[in-house]
């Protein structure tokens, strides 16, 4: 029982690591108002239903769809997390993942990564002009009041298209655009009400599992917004130097600008990082305590270990990933 219990614990404390803060609201703010943009100009400057029958249903969902894809799939791509979960899969072993960090951190990943393309088709819905071409060569002709009931799809699909439209059926044009706007809509502003829902749940889940306090969280997420800027600006730095020494021992000297000079450290030699170390501050981080003292992240954790000169018991503990 007593094993269950931490083990349960354990893995809300993972699910904690993947709802991040305030920061990460402002940063998917800024995507969705991208996309919103991007829908809007693709709307006034690309958009053009071809008004057939059959072609009309495969645009009007390519339109919604395609750009829908693409966009999630950026987003698993250029998601820090995405390539944390490959390199454990690569380093260590999958398998000892256990299902439910494995569950929080897949949720974390695609969670972030459906923002856009979630935007893109509510936008979409809510414009209703996507919709009307896919969907207008189904409408009934006979919910119509006054329309011949012997009309096929192939009339009903030139009605997105004013100009298409035979003269004698164009006082049907406004109540079709109408009706297929209003089914649109209402996809549309149900989806965001199950969108606000999820939020919501998320948001609870997020304050009942987290094992830290407000203030502590908050402090977690500033060290590894600070640790990650800190960490890669030392990295370019580092990089640059060690590049500088080994083209100054090939060629005898180094041709450096002046602001490339000033950001190297002066007088100061450096060599090239093990692998081994590079591993150990890789990967999925599951936050853990080291004597009631938090660590924070891999980097964290490593420093303190490697300060008690006791780097295998790190490597021991990685490997027990659950």
């Amino acid at each position: 029982m007593a094993a269950a219990a931490s083990l349960i614990t354990e893995n809300f404390r993972f699910a904690s690591l993947f709802f991040k803060s305030k920061d990460v609201v402002i940063f998917n703010g800024l995507i969705a108002l991208g996309t919103v943009a991007s829908q809007t100009a693709y709307n006034v400057f690309a958009f053009e239903c071809p008004c057939s029958p059959g072609r009309n249903y495969i645009y009007g969902l390519a339109v919604i769809g395609v750009p829908a894809l693409a966009f999630f799939l950026i987003g698993v791509t250029v998601n820090r997390s995405t390539w944390d979960l490959v390199s454990d899969c690569r380093l260590r072993s999958c398998c000892r993942v256990s299902g439910a960090a494995a569950f929080a951190l897949l949720g974390s990943i695609i969670g972030r990564a459906v923002v856009a393309p979630l935007t893109w088709v509510v936008i979409s819905l809510l414009q209703g002009q996507a919709y009307t071409c896919a969907l207008s060569e189904f409408v009934d002709p006979s919910t119509l009041v006054g329309f011949s009931s012997d009309q096929g799809s192939d009339v009903m699909a030139t009605f997105p298209c004013q100009s298409s439209v035979p003269k004698e059926l164009q006082v049907f044009q406004a109540e079709i655009e109408r009706r297929m706007k209003y089914e649109s809509q209402l996809i549309g502003w149900l989806l965001v009400a199950g969108m606000s829902l999820t939020v919501f749940l998320m948001l609870c889940v997020k304050r009942c599992s987290s094992p830290l306090g407000y203030q502590q969280e908050n402090y977690w997420s500033q060290y590894r917004a600070s640790e990650n800027a800190l960490f890669q600006r030392t990295a370019a730095v580092h990089a640059r130097l060690l590049a500088a020494e080994s083209v100054k021992s090939f060629f005898g000297f180094v041709a450096m600008e002046k602001d490339e000079r000033e950001g190297l450290p002066e007088s100061q030699s450096t060599g090239p990082i093990c692998s081994t170390n590079w591993n150990r501050v890789t990967g999925v981080y599951l936050y853990r305590e080291k004597g009631g003292l938090p660590l924070y992240s891999r980097l964290n954790k490593w420093a303190t270990y490697n300060k008690e000169n006791h780097p295998e018991a790190l490597d021991e503990e990685m490997e027990t990933f659950t």
